[in-house]
Formats: C-alpha cells, sequence, structure tokens
C-alpha cells in the first residue's frame, strides 16, 4: 500500500503533523527510532519505569494520546537508513512515490511509500571540541536529559554543567532534583544577553515562568553561576576529575556541556532540497515557504530540523507541513481556513523560540581557541592541525575536507564533528556559505551490514560472464 503521507519523526512536531493528517482522512504513517513518539523533550521512559510527572511529559502525554486516536500507524523501534524515490529516479523517469528503507525492532527490512514525505528529523547536539572532551564523565546536556527524563539516571554525583541556552539550566535543575551537586553553572551568554531575549521571551509567559523557576532552584541551592564564562579545558587519570574555567580549576565527575543545536538535516540534504545557511536557526536549513514546504516537490520538513525554534512551536509547524501535503494532494479544499490557527500559534511561539536559537548560536571564537593537538573528529581521530594542513594543501569546501582527512567518516556521520570542522574550514575559505556541508549520502543511520545482506552463500553471488575479448 502506498501511503498518502509518511511522517519521519516522532517528536513534537511529527506527532501533530501526523495527528493533523490522519484526523482529516489521510492515510498516514509515523516512523520513529525510540521505543515510544515524543522526542528529546517530551521523551517517555521505557516500560516499567514510573518517574515522575512534569510540565513536559503531560505535554507530550496529550500529543500521544491525539496520535493514538487519530488513527495513524505508528511504527516505532525502526531505524529508517535508506530514502529514494522523490526526485532520486533516473532523469528520464516522472518522480515517483517517496520510499524509506527502514529496519524494524527485530531486525527485519521493510519499506514504506507515500506520495507526500514529512521530516520531522529534529536535531543534533552541537560540542565545540576543547582539551579533555573526549574522557568519559564528559556528555552533552542532550544526553544527560535523557539519562534524567528515560531513567532516572545521574550522569555523576559532582556534575558542572556548561554551554549556552535554556536547557542549560533545566539540566541543572533537573540534576538538583534528582539528588546530584553542581558544582557550577558555567554560561557562555553573558547577563546582558539574556536581558536583551526578555522581550521576545514575553510572547510566551509560560516558558519565561518555567525558565525564571529554573534559575530560581539554582541560585536556591547556593549553586555558583558563572556568565560569560567557558569550559578551556578538562583534565583526569583516566575519567574526567575536573575542568578548567578561565584559570580557576573545578573538580567534577562529570561535565554536561552544549553549545547548541543543529538541525538534522541528512534528508533533506540527501534529496538534494535547497538550504541555506542560518546561524540564528542553528546552521543549515532547508529553505521553506510558509507552510514548510521544501523546495522538492511534495517534500515538507518540520519542528527544529526545519530550523530551531523549540519545543513549544514544533507542533505548529508540523500541523502547517500536514495541511499544505493535504491541499497538496488534493485532499483538503479550504486550506487558507485550515491553516490559519497553528500559522497564528506558530508565529507566537517561534517568537520566543527564536531568542533562545539566537543565543545558542555558534560561537566562531570557542572555535578560534582550540588547541592545534585537539581531537575534532572522535570517530577517525583527526586534529585541528590535521584539518588546517588540508586546507593550507587545497582543501576548499567540507567536502573535500572530508576526503583528505576522513573527517566524519565514522559512525557519527559528521554529527560531533561537523560543525567545528566547518568553522575550521571556514576561517580558510571565507565562511560558512563558501564551506557548505558535507553531501547527503545513504545510510542516513548507521545500520549493521548484515542486517541489510541477509543469509546467503558465496555461490548465490551472481557472477556476470566476462566480456567478449
Amino acid at each position: 500500500m502506498t501511503y498518502d503521507i509518511a511522517v519521519l519523526g516522532g517528536g513534537p512536531a511529527g506527532m501533530a503533523a501526523a495527528t493533523e493528517a490522519a484526523q482529516r482522512g489521510a492515510r498516514v504513517v509515523l516512523l520513529e527510532e525510540s521505543t515510544a513518539p515524543g522526542g528529546q523533550v517530551y521523551r517517555s521512559p521505557p516500560a516499567g519505569f514510573v518517574l515522575p510527572l512534569d510540565a513536559d511529559r503531560r505535554a507530550g502525554d496529550a500529543l500521544r494520546t491525539a496520535l493514538q486516536a487519530s488513527g495513524a500507524e505508528l511504527r516505532t523501534g525502526c531505524r529508517v537508513w535508506g530514502i529514494g524515490g522523490g526526485p532520486l529516479v533516473p532523469q528520464d523517469m516522472q518522480a515517483a512515490p517517496f520510499r524509506l528503507d527502514a529496519l524494524a525492532p527485530d531486525g527485519s527490512s521493510f519499506a514504506v511509500e507515500a506520495r507526500a514525505l514529512v521530516l520531522c528529523t529534529g536535531t543534533h547536539e552541537r560540542i565545540i571540541a576543547f582539551p579533555g572532551w573526549t574522557l568519559p564523565g564528559v556528555l552533552g546536556l542532550a544526553a544527560a536529559t535523557i539519562l534524567l527524563k528515560a531513567q532516572g539516571v545521574l550522569p555523576g554525583r559532582r556534575v558542572v554543567v556548561a554551554g549556552a541556552g535554556p536547557l542549560l539550566y533545566a539540566v541543572a535543575a533537573k540534576l538538583l532534583k534528582a539528588g546530584a551537586e553542581v558544582a557550577a553553572v558555567v554560561d557562555l551568554a553573558r547577563s546582558r544577553e539574556w536581558a536583551r531575549a526578555l522581550p521576545a521571551l514575553a510572547a510566551r509567559p509560560d516558558l519565561l515562568a518555567r525558565g525564571l523557576a529554573w534559575r530560581g532552584q539554582i541560585l536556591a541551592r547556593g549553586v555558583r553561576v558563572m556568565t560569560g564564562a567557558c569550559i578551556a579545558e578538562g583534565a583526569g587519570a583516566d575519567v574526567l576529575e575536573r575542568v578548567r574555567v578561565g584559570a580557576e580549576w573545578i573538580d567534577c565527575d562529570a561535565l554536561c556541556i552544549g553549545h547548541g543545536l543543529v538541525p538534522a538535516t541528512e534528508a533533506t540534504r540527501t534529496f538534494r532540497a535547497a538550504h541555506r545557511y542560518a546561524a540564528a536557526e542553528g546552521g543549515w536549513v532547508p529553505v521553506l515557504d510558509a507552510d514548510q514546504r521544501c523546495s522538492v516537490p511534495f517534500l515538507y520538513a518540520a519542528g527544529d530540523g526545519a530550523g530551531v525554534r523549540g519545543a513549544a512551536a514544533a507542533p505548529a509547524s508540523g500541523r502547517l507541513a500536514a495541511l499544505a501535503a493535504l491541499h497538496d494532494l488534493g485532499l483538503l479544499p479550504d486550506h487558507a481556513t485550515a491553516r490559519a490557527a497553528p500559522a497564528r500559534d506558530f508565529v507566537r511561539a517561534a517568537k520566543a523560540g527564536g531568542a533562545m536559537a539566537r543565543m545558542m548560536a555558534l560561537r566562531p571564537e570557542l572555535v578560534q581557541a582550540i588547541p592545534p593537538e585537539t581531537i575534532i573528529c572522535r570517530c577517525e581521530g583527526v586534529t585541528r592541525a590535521e584539518i588546517e594542513a588540508a586546507c593550507a594543501d587545497g582543501a576548499a569546501d567540507m567536502n573535500q575536507t572530508k576526503q583528505f582527512t576522513r573527517c566524519g567518516m565514522g559512525p557519527c556521520q559528521g554529527r560531533l564533528c561537523g560543525e567545528t570542522a566547518a568553522e575550521l574550514v571556514a576561517m580558510h575559505c571565507g565562511g560558512r556559505e563558501k564551506a557548505g556541508f558535507a553531501t547527503g549520502r545513504l545510510p542516513l543511520r548507521p545500520v549493521p551490514m548484515d542486517a541489510l545482506l541477509g543469509d546467503f552463500d558465496y555461490a548465490d553471488i551472481p557472477v556476470p560472464k566476462p566480456a567478449p575479448i
């Protein structure tokens, strides 16, 4: 069966998109890699875990309940590794239905086809390299939230929380509530930057109140907040034991750090959709119209994967994408009326989310401060010096740098090193637009080769006849 709409990603945008489309009578399938939809912010605990309810859990449960009642088909625990159809057909063929190839939870392969595809792929975390960032005990802010929300596990007993944006204070508050000692909060932003963001945050007083509550809880516990500061170095024999901020060393057994979020554009890049560089939205983002349409017909992007604006704005963008897909498929005659409410909700929520995204934008001075011997690409062991040597030898963009150094060719596929490497290349070639991005390629996500090959014997491999001489 070919679905009307396939939705890739079960975060708030994906859940809202699938719900909206299915409620209006479309045949919809939602594919999600986790065992339950929710995404990062609205993550659901595993079966058998009972964790306290909070505002995020309640919001996520409401979206999950609506999705379940909508009639959309939900496939969880599925890793989508391949995409095709749409524009990815031979030049002499018309665009075909979109195809998604995936692995089911049991390891078996399956594929789905759909006339329209809504990408709600979310983000990955940006961590700018520094000496000691590869030590055990250093983890991302997003990784810390997974441990706390999904498992109720502390990343350490004495923790330093560092980086930029609201997640910094959310993680610190959750760590305190869970029983950890927060040795310090190290905020890249200065107080005046937060003050400048207040007018935009006032568009969502509920979110502003939550952020102020987090900060109040931190200060009430006597946690030291260091503003306009960054982690210069981490040190320890075999695991993290201390971090340096300026000239001061702080003892800790864990560092939770994040320098913002980067839209996950692997799929839109693979489909060769048009992209633009927008530092205030997280980096490279697909070019979209007001209804979340990409430059590729019947391809849509929503949520933070289309530009970082926060979880509060994601459901509205997902609904807009679903309504546009229904309209383009001829399944929604009164599109203008249907889109009015989600468009209004999106503008309102995106105002506050955009202010936070600007605060999390990449800060070039962090990259400039990286010592030459520091590893940038952990998978392939590539240092800053090796990347700059490649640029000196003629690598003029990210694809050439990848070829010269293997940076980005490991299991993370450039998700951890890509932003730092791109900024280094940009210093040599004249900016991030000229540095570009690595071409989207399959697999979208790492998958075991045996899951794709299946069982076969050498004799089963077809051998063509020798060509005539």
